[in-house]
């Protein structure tokens, strides 16, 4: 094997990344002062710990929006092609969406949809 071009564009990243960091530092804004240093959200200064413990529910209802949504980025080539592959492609699209849904009862059944 010929890694020749590999190496070529491994080296051209490198250097570019490494250009650019450069070129960042050099003609950047420089302005250090205390204030820049501090946390900031929203304007107003924090009061207390800002490691605060996050319910679990927020994190179970990205990852079922995430599940879901993804969903639609797989329909959409199954959508373009499916005319070339005929009974197969209808076959395996309504048995992925048969999982979606089974997916989607359980975590409706079990309460991950709801907000306490």
């Amino acid at each position: 094997m010929n890694f020749t071009l590999f190496i070529t564009v491994l080296i051209t990243a490198m250097t570019l990344v490494a250009a650019a960091y450069v070129i960042a530092k050099l003609v950047g804004p420089r302005s250090y002062n205390k204030v820049k240093g501090e946390p900031f959200e929203c304007g107003i200064p924090t009061h207390g710990s800002s490691w605060i413990p996050i319910h679990v529910g927020y994190y179970l209802f990205a990852i079922l929006f995430l599940m879901f949504d993804v969903e639609t980025v797989f329909l959409y080539p199954w959508a373009v092609v499916v005319k070339e592959f005929g009974a197969a492609a209808l076959f395996s699209i309504g048995f992925f969406l048969v999982v979606l849904v089974f997916g989607l009862a359980y975590a409706w059944r079990k309460g991950a949809l709801e907000w306490k």
